[in-house]
């Protein structure tokens, strides 16, 4: 089974989420006879040329698509290769193929309504890269919770680095009427802020909540524990690489909806 995954080689390095999903799909397809082979690129042109490789070198049995973008050419692509294929995202990116979603946007709106709830009136949302289809929906339904329940939000641009974490919080500092509460993409980026806003003299929760998205031993080692969007990341690979040993014996194509990720919260919000 080939990943030809677009990320920084130091970001993945650092981000949990990948191996603990990878791990989750070769505790399925191993056992099968099909061994996960995983290439880290840059681009998604590079992802597709590795793609056209793998398909021409008879090197994998089938393939994960996952962080799409809306249009994205690797669809059409997989189609062209012939070649079973299965999508971890938005079934309205996937194309009619198989697809596994986790209901982000259900996720998203619980956090708003709980961080309203808590008595926060303006938000901050720290995505992942814009272009991805995940990070689009997880913004569009952010701002419509918050508007809906009439408290404001600001975005903040970040790529899933702990930098990125490190720069919103350097960035919110400065502003005067600010958000009370940030939401993440990820764990890494939370786990920036935290430590910015310690350097910053923001105490957390008391000045600045914090919630990540995919709970990991990060989050819940951090100080203070960090509050986070939680699913079962293994869980999750072992559902794509099911659903991926489905499509090669023949079945034919299905959406999963898994269960939302839950708000999880700890030390780090109220």
């Amino acid at each position: 089974m080939g990943l030809a995954l677009v990320r920084d080689a130091e970001v993945l390095g650092a981000e949990p989420f990948f191996h603990e999903f990878i791990a989750g799909m070769e505790r399925v397809l191993v056992p099968l006879g099909v061994p996960v082979l995983l290439q880290v690129v840059a681009t998604i042109r590079q992802a597709s040329d590795r793609m056209r490789a793998w398909a021409a070198q008879g090197q994998v049995q089938g393939m994960i698509l996952i962080d799409l973008l809306p249009g994205d050419e690797r669809v059409a692509l997989v189609g062209e290769l012939g070649m079973p294929t299965v999508v971890i995202g938005d079934p309205v990116t996937a194309g009619g193929l198989p697809a596994v979603w986790t209901q982000d946007e259900v996720a998203m709106n619980d956090v708003v309504a709980a961080l309203v709830a808590g008595g926060h009136t303006h938000l901050g949302h720290v995505a992942g890269p814009a272009e991805m289809a995940h990070t689009i929906i997880r913004r569009r339904t952010f701002n419509a919770a918050a508007a809906g329940l009439g408290v404001r939000t600001t975005t903040f641009e970040g790529d899933y680095s702990e930098a990125a974490g490190v720069r919103a919080v350097t960035t919110l500092a400065g502003i005067d009427d600010r958000p009370t509460a940030l939401v993440f993409d990820n764990d890494v980026m939370a786990l920036g802020a935290l430590h910015e806003a310690r350097r910053l003299g923001l105490a957390v929760p008391a000045d600045l909540s914090l919630v990540a998205w995919d709970d990991s031993a990060l989050c819940q080692l951090a100080d203070p524990p960090l509050s986070a969007v939680s699913h079962d990341v293994q869980a999750l690979g072992e559902l794509a690489g099911a659903t991926l040993a489905e499509v090669l014996s023949g079945a034919p194509p299905r959406v999963i909806m898994t269960a939302p990720a839950t708000l999880v919260d700890r030390g780090s919000s109220i």
